[in-house]
């Protein structure tokens, strides 16, 4: 797998650059702006980037914009969003945006509530594969922000959990495992969620995905 990193904390990024290096991960290039990580993502086509929220110059949300910016113009590239911060503005812009076959993951992690280098890497290696991986509070945000809109609400409380453990990145299984159900009665509710959202079998096999991005795309205003 060969990532390009943005964080503008030298001591961050170089400890990333060891922690993936030594996990197997080829880091073909480490920037500080969201400047060179356009240029960066142009020039190596990586399978992923990890980026933080704020960049140079500003400071604010400069890296979330340059992620936007990676879905719409390589949509190849798998996007994973580490950072201390959860910003909404752009966030569901993000995440609702790209899918279909060969387009690359979503993810969103909080820094402080990564605490195993394992399960950050598994999570990259997921957005490098098409998936998701979203933090718990991220998507408790987002959620607010999308309950209002009209297929969701068609969903039950318990679809709705669902729907939000697999926005992790949760598989059926562990989802069964978390509301001490069988595996069974799980898929009965992905069944029932991918029904509401309209989201019929394709070839392309990708409709968790897409239901997890429908989930997180509704207008937050």
């Amino acid at each position: 797998m060969r990532v390009v990193i943005a964080e503008d904390s030298a001591i961050l990024r170089d400890g990333l650059v060891q922690l993936l290096t030594l996990r197997g991960v080829e880091v073909v290039a480490a920037v500080e702006d969201a400047e060179a990580l356009l240029a960066a993502v142009d020039e190596h086509r990586p399978d992923a980037a990890v980026i933080d929220i704020r960049l140079p110059p500003g400071h604010t949300d400069e890296g979330l914009r340059a992620a936007v910016t990676i879905r719409g113009g390589w949509p190849s590239v798998g996007v994973l969003i580490f950072s201390q911060y959860v910003e909404t503005r752009y966030a569901a812009q993000l995440l609702g945006g790209g899918g279909g076959p060969g387009a690359g993951g979503v993810g969103y992690l909080l820094k402080e509530r990564v605490v195993d280098i394992g399960e950050f890497v598994d999570a990259l290696h997921r957005v490098a594969e098409g998936g998701t991986a979203l933090d718990p509070e991220v998507v408790a945000q987002l959620f607010g922000a999308a309950r209002r809109a009209s297929a969701l609400d068609a969903l039950t409380p318990r679809e709705r959990e669902v729907l939000g453990l697999m926005a992790q990145g949760r598989a059926n299984r562990s989802i069964a495992e978390s509301f001490v159900v069988s595996e069974r009665a799980v898929e009965k509710h992905v069944s029932n969620i991918f029904a509401k959202l309209g989201l019929p079998p394709s070839e392309a096999g990708h409709r968790r995905v897409l239901a997890v991005l429908r989930y997180l795309e509704a207008p937050t205003g």
